[in-house]
């Protein structure tokens, strides 16, 4: 690195999913906020699938943007491409830092290599994973604190199982805390609440809120269950409106099967980006009864959009949530009381919604970028 200029980084973007979950979240939060850093302060270029790099370049206008071959689409030929094109790619740049945001990394590149590892539940919470994706993702995690110069992790958690049952180096790790992106995830209107109730047919009735992949780490079956205890007498029961992704946690179906006909449950899978607001801020709680996160990305956006959380004090979440959430247990049983509880106590809602908003906002992509950028200037040197 010359002294007095900052350092070429190239991101790679290109395991940015369509439906922009989690990492499309990490990555674009983590973009916009870099861009917004400047080119005095960072030189930087992004590779990205051929579908992201127009949205790219103009949330970067003074970043180089490059759109990778049509093929990488499929995640076979990606992660191919990863360890051949990528390292390439990074030498055509001029790149003196390549990162990687999820997980996996060129075995050899021209430059130093970080990578942003997310979690550790691979290990942690092994049973909620098939086979294939716990077994791929585990040597991915090895793979990269052994080969990357640094490793990118976003929650004090997440670093200390990694050293804890990896016996990782704790002096290559950096924490970076995720941001929430205040402008798509805030206070929605009465307005933006009527129209997501109206998509969703809910008319005047309250409802609980989870929004995240179906997957069984996420908990949803219980969820389900202890949701159907908590409201099973209520005279006008709130009904329970499961958002997001499919997923592949065949409980689930199971547990629906298992709702007593008065309960409504919905699931409207994907909703609008703009619609979320609404959606998390309307509900009278969203509950979130994960086994455990690397982060918590979905609790802070319910707690930015003025939403009372109902979480497990597991893993990141409390380094997340604090005390502006509530918590239960995984337990169906804990899940209906807790939940029943917190129902059933408007002052309380009130008093976690407000502490949510105020808690959400220590959380920024900016502080998150300026974690990266110090890493990066880090191992250039």
């Amino acid at each position: 690195m010359t002294p007095g200029r900052p350092p070429r980084v190239l991101v790679d973007a290109t395991s940015v999913p369509a439906d922009r979950g989690g990492v499309g979240r990490y990555v674009d939060g983590l973009l916009g906020a870099l861009g917004a850093l400047g080119p005095d302060r960072l030189d930087l270029a992004v590779v990205a699938q051929r579908s992201d790099a127009e949205r790219y370049r103009r949330m970067l206008p003074e970043a180089e943007v490059i759109a990778g071959p049509a093929a990488i689409a499929h995640r076979p030929a990606r992660l191919a491409w990863e360890q051949t094109g990528l390292p390439l790619l990074a030498q055509q740049v001029g790149a003196q830092v390549l990162h990687s945001p999820f997980y996996t990394c060129p075995l050899r590149a021209s430059c130093p290599v970080t990578v942003t590892v997310h979690d550790a539940t691979f290990f942690t919470e092994p049973e909620h994973y098939d086979n294939t994706k716990r077994t791929f993702f585990r040597s991915a995690i090895k793979t990269s604190l052994r080969r990357a110069a640094r490793v990118i992790v976003p929650s004090k958690a997440t670093r200390d199982e990694l050293i804890r049952l990896l016996d990782a180096d704790p002096t290559r790790i950096d924490v970076a805390y995720h941001g929430v992106d205040q402008a798509a995830f805030h206070m929605p209107t009465e307005e933006e609440k009527a129209r997501v109730r109206a998509r969703l047919g809910l008319g005047d009735s309250g409802y609980v809120a989870f929004l995240g992949a179906k997957e069984p780490r996420k908990n949803v079956p219980n969820l389900i269950r202890g949701w159907a205890r908590a409201v099973a007498d209520w005279p006008h029961p709130p009904a329970l409106v499961i958002a997001g992704g499919q997923g592949h946690d065949d409980d689930i179906d199971r547990a629906v099967a298992e709702v007593p006909s008065q309960l409504r449950l919905l699931r409207p899978g994907y909703l609008r980006y703009a619609d979320l607001p609404g959606f998390l801020g309307g509900a009278l709680v969203a509950c979130y009864p994960s086994f455990g996160e690397g982060f918590g990305l979905p609790i802070l956006e319910a707690m930015a959009c003025g939403a009372p959380v109902l979480t497990t004090p597991r893993l990141s979440l409390p380094e997340v949530g604090g005390d502006a959430v509530a918590y239960t247990t995984e337990a169906p049983e804990r899940i209906a009381e807790d939940l029943a509880d917190l129902l059933h106590d408007e002052q309380r809602r009130q008093s976690l919604a407000k502490a949510g908003i105020d808690r959400a906002k220590e959380f920024t992509w900016a502080s998150s970028a300026e974690v990266h950028v110090a890493t990066w200037n880090r191992v250039a040197a």
